[in-house]
């Protein structure tokens, strides 16, 4: 059952994002007054009975269930676009209708509003989100807990900070919350990070920011200080058949002190099958709960689990929300898209430099088991996980190879500087290569996929 739901919601998100780009490519097309002879989802030819003609243009699903496209008008077919694209289609068409016959800047214009769609649609659920919702904040500057068991190299000073540490700059900014701290850790410039704490200490994370998923890492071993409150209890778990409530602070554990939420979980991990005493205060009284952490088997790095227990209790988090006007959640947007837009940048960069293992790379199946978990989280979720693709989409099409659409454009751009069109023959011979590239990326996507499943 997880699987379909996993692949309805992929076919959804990828769906919605291909008909988004190709629907930038087939309108500025048709304002070109370019002949567009068929609207594509998927390669290859269409599937019989899921496929319409409306005037000269044909729409369509296609049999490879793998990107789309829209076949325009053309005096030299490339044989690799041709076969990817249902082969040639032989029907008259006026030779003022033909790709070839427009302006350089008209076909620029062309090729480069699949991406343009992409990035507005990101912007507009992204404003659209920030409307609704506003901003949310984590309040609080001070760190609650550092991971330590798998930080990055270069990140070995986060081991100096101390639960109660509180940290006011980084990379030379105030933060005032920890959505700041998360922020800065990640978007800083250059090969550091600087963290100054209240008490005048300086942590300086040594971590080009070209190596985004080591800064991610970094950011993600910080946690922040949360007290002893408890804000979910999960029905039918210890903490519920005890009596415990959302809302309870918990004073103490069979009286030792709990001065904050981690605390609580550190005591309750180590003590599987040990029954507790929880001193709680609920309503201006102090009440005391027994209770036994049921034992968990849980995974804490690839091949090792360790035993845990667990109370079925999570902790109360403190958030505030800033209403935007509707002018600021335009800024919002615009600010959310650039950020997205930078990450996958500094990815890409971070890949070529060998900075970023080549590894993390993810194809279908990562993309589709992001897309569900996004998915169960609700709404808003779901569609900022689909904005955040669309903007990748948009920057990986922009990449100089033959077959995406920044290949193309610089292919128009030569053109334009040479007066002339680059030859048939090394056109194509370009475009093969770019085949074989995206080729090589697909199977090596694929690969880390399944090895991920498989653990290995």
């Amino acid at each position: 059952m997880n699987i379909l739901f996993t692949i309805a919601v992929l076919i959804i998100v990828l769906g919605v994002l291909i008909f988004v780009h190709e629907l930038g490519h087939f309108l500025a097309a048709k304002w070109a007054g370019i002949r567009v002879h068929r609207f594509a989802l998927g390669m290859g030819n269409p599937i019989p009975g899921l496929s319409f003609r409306r005037g000269n243009t044909e729409y369509a699903i296609c049999w490879l269930p793998l990107g789309g496209y829209v076949k325009m008008a053309t005096r030299e077919e490339e044989v690799s676009s041709s076969a990817l694209e249902g082969g040639r289609i032989e029907e008259p068409v006026p030779e003022a209708e033909m790709f070839e016959a427009k302006r350089v800047w008209k076909r620029m214009v062309v090729i480069l509003a699949g991406v343009t769609m992409n990035v507005v649609f990101a912007y507009l659920v992204f404003t659209w989100l920030a409307a609704k919702n506003g901003e949310q904040l984590e309040p609080t500057t001070t760190v609650g807990l550092v991971v330590t068991d798998s930080l990055p190299q270069g990140a070995e000073a986060l081991r100096e900070l101390h639960p109660g540490d509180r940290i006011v700059m980084v990379g030379g900014d105030s933060v005032h919350s920890w959505n700041d701290i998360e922020a800065g850790i990640a978007s800083v410039s250059g090969d550091s990070v600087a963290l100054v704490l209240a008490d005048g200490r300086v942590i300086a994370l040594r971590i080009h920011q070209a190596a985004l998923g080591d800064r991610l890492r970094a950011s993600y071993a910080l946690q922040p200080w949360r007290p002893a409150i408890l804000g979910q209890i999960v029905a039918g778990r210890p903490a519920d058949h005890a009596g415990l409530k959302v809302m309870d602070t918990v004073l103490a554990i069979n009286g030792e002190p709990m001065p904050q939420w981690y605390d609580l979980v550190t005591r309750v991990r180590a003590s599987a099958g040990q029954p507790l005493t929880f001193q709680v205060a609920r309503g201006g009284q102090r009440v005391e709960v027994t209770l036994t952490p049921e034992a968990e088997n849980e995974t804490i790095r690839r091949g090792v689990t360790e035993r845990v227990g667990k109370i079925g209790a999570g902790p109360f988090i403190q958030v505030t929300t800033r209403p935007f006007t509707l002018g600021a959640a335009f800024g919002a947007g615009a600010r959310a898209t650039l950020a997205a837009s930078t990450q996958i940048v500094r990815t890409v960069q971070g890949l070529v430099s060998a900075r970023i293992s080549s590894r993390e790379v993810g194809g279908p199946i990562l993309i589709g088991q992001m897309a569900a978990q996004s998915a169960r989280l609700g709404l808003d979720s779901f569609l900022s996980f689909m904005a955040l693709v669309s903007v990748n989409l948009a920057v990986l099409n922009l990449l100089p190879i033959p077959v995406l659409d920044g290949g193309q454009f610089l292919f128009l751009a030569a053109e334009g500087v040479l007066r002339r069109p680059l030859s048939l023959r090394l056109r194509e011979r370009l475009t093969l290569v770019g085949l074989f590239l995206i080729v090589c990326l697909m199977v090596l996507a694929f690969s880390n996929d399944i090895r991920r499943l498989l653990g290995v």
